[in-house]
């Protein structure tokens, strides 16, 4: 194991035993500047056919505005 396999695996093993939500959250803010992920996510086939599926519907007008689906959540919250 080369040393900066070794670091990874110090990191990794430390971060799965750690619990300290603030800490967590440093290191992650740490990690998010220096990494940063493909601009295409990578999506499982289900996926990729839902977003298909649904970009048919929105062609079809099967689709809510968010002034109707803010409606219909007033007059169920009115019942």
């Amino acid at each position: 194991m080369g040393k900066i396999e070794f670091i990874k695996s110090q990191i990794h093993e430390g971060v799965e035993n750690i619990d300290d939500e603030d800490f967590l959250l440093a290191v992650q803010e740490v990690i998010q500047k220096k990494y940063l992920p493909p601009d295409k996510p990578l999506l499982a086939k289900w996926q990729r056919q839902r977003i298909e599926e649904s970009k048919k519907q929105i062609e079809r007008g099967e689709y809510l505005t968010n002034e109707e689906v803010e409606e219909m959540m007033r007059r169920w919250l009115n019942e």
